[in-house]
C-alpha cells in the first residue's frame, strides 16, 4: 500500500481519513478523487494541501465516469482503492433515490472494474450499519446477517456491498468491507442530525426531533473509525466485512440533551415533529470482531457528541457559509412542511 486513491475523499468521513492516513503512514501517496458535490468541498483538505505536499494530489472527477477513474488509476500508478463516495443522507434519498442509485450503485461497480482491469488492486469499501436495517429487541448485527435495507439510501449501499462481494467471489478481487455506526466529528455537511442540531442550537433555532426521539443510535467519533477502517487495511481477512462502532447505544433524544447542554442551550429549542418515512427505530452493530483485530474507541459516544459539539461552536467560519447558501432550500423542503407534535 504506497499509492492509495481515496475516492470521496473531500466528503466528512473521507477528509479525516485522507488526514489520518498521511500522518500514520509517512511513504505513503494519497490521491483525492472527489466530484465536489454540495457536500465534498475543498476546504474540507486546505490544510492537507499546505501541509503534506507532493505526498498529496486532488482530482476531481465523478466515479461514474469510468474513462476519469482509470485515467487516474494509471496516471497515479494507484495499488489500493478506499471509496468513500457516495451519496449518503437518507431524507435526500427519499426525495431524489435515482441520484443514490447512480452514485452508490452503478459509480462502486465502475471502481471495481478500475481494480480489476489495472491487476486486481486492492479494494476497501465504506458502508453503513443501515443495510442493516431495523434491528428488534435486544440483539446485534453481526457480519453474516442478511441485508435488510429500509430506504433508498440503506438499499443502495447494501446494493454495492453485494457487488463488492460479488467481484471478490468471481474475480478473486482483493476486497474488504466495513460497516460503520452513526459517524460525528469535524467538517460533517450540516444537513446530518448532529451537526444540524448543534448549528440550529447555536443560532437559538429549534431542534426538530423526528417523533419520539426513541430512535436508538450508536454515535461513534470519525476519528475511531478511521483508524478502525487502517486497521482493516493492514490487518484485515481478504473477502470480509467488519462492523465498527462503540458497541453502545443512546436515544436521539439523549443525544440532543447532551448536546444542548455541552453548548449551554435550553431543552425548550427541542420540538417534535413528524417522523421520517420508513425510519428505523434502531440500529446496533455487534463490534467484536474489530475488536478481535486490536481496534478499540478512544471516545464514548457522550464523549464524541461533546467533543463534536465543540468544534462546530469554534469552528464558525466552516459551517456559516453552508447554511447561508443552497442549505436553506434543502432545509425548508424537509421540515418546512412537517407537522409539529405534542410535547412528549
Amino acid at each position: 500500500m504506497q499509492n492509495i486513491l481515496i475516492t470521496g475523499g473531500a466528503g466528512f468521513i473521507g477528509c479525516n481519513f485522507v488526514r489520518y492516513i498521511l500522518n500514520c503512514e509517512p511513504d505513503i501517496s494519497v490521491t483525492v478523487f472527489d466530484k465536489l458535490t454540495y457536500a465534498g468541498r475543498l476546504e474540507n483538505l486546505a490544510a492537507v494541501s499546505e501541509n503534506f505536499g507532493a505526498r498529496y494530489h486532488f482530482v476531481q472527477g465523478d466515479i461514474c465516469d469510468a474513462a476519469k477513474v482509470e485515467e487516474t488509476v494509471s496516471a497515479r500508478n494507484i495499488d489500493t482503492i478506499v471509496n468513500f463516495a457516495a451519496e449518503t443522507h437518507v431524507d435526500r434519498s427519499i426525495l431524489d433515490p435515482d441520484a443514490f442509485v447512480q452514485t452508490d450503485v452503478y459509480g462502486t461497480y465502475v471502481l471495481l472494474e478500475a481494480a480489476r482491469k489495472f491487476g486486481n488492486l486492492r479494494f476497501h469499501q465504506i458502508s453503513t450499519d443501515e443495510v442493516y436495517g431495523h434491528i428488534e429487541g435486544h440483539r446485534r448485527s453481526v457480519e453474516n446477517d442478511a441485508l435488510a435495507p429500509r430506504s433508498p439510501y440503506a438499499a443502495s449501499k447494501a446494493s454495492a456491498d453485494l457487488f463488492v462481494n460479488a467481484y471478490h467471489v468471481t474475480y478473486d478481487l482483493p476486497v474488504t468491507v466495513s460497516r460503520g455506526a452513526n459517524n460525528i466529528g469535524p467538517y460533517q455537511y450540516p444537513e446530518k442530525v448532529v451537526p444540524l442540531f448543534i448549528t440550529n442550537a447555536l443560532e437559538s433555532i429549534h431542534l426538530p426531533v423526528y417523533g419520539d426521539g426513541q430512535q436508538m443510535r450508536d454515535y461513534q467519533y470519525v476519528a475511531d473509525h478511521c483508524a478502525a477502517i487502517y486497521l482493516i487495511l493492514l490487518r484485515g481477512t481478504i473477502g470480509e466485512s467488519y462492523n465498527i462502532g462503540t458497541g453502545a447505544e443512546m436515544t436521539n433524544l439523549a443525544m440532543v440533551e447532551i448536546l444542548l447542554e455541552e453548548l449551554d442551550k435550553p431543552r425548550a429549542l427541542i420540538q417534535h415533529v413528524e417522523d421520517r418515512l420508513g425510519h428505523d427505530r434502531r440500529y446496533s452493530l455487534d463490534v467484536s470482531k474489530i475488536l478481535a483485530l486490536g481496534w478499540e474507541p478512544d471516545y464514548t459516544p457522550e464523549e464524541a457528541i461533546r467533543s463534536t459539539a465543540r468544534w462546530y461552536r469554534d469552528n464558525r467560519w466552516w459551517w456559516q457559509p453552508i447554511r447561508d447558501g443552497e442549505f436553506k432550500d434543502y432545509y425548508e423542503s424537509v421540515y418546512g412542511a412537517r407537522k409539529k407534535l405534542e410535547p412528549h
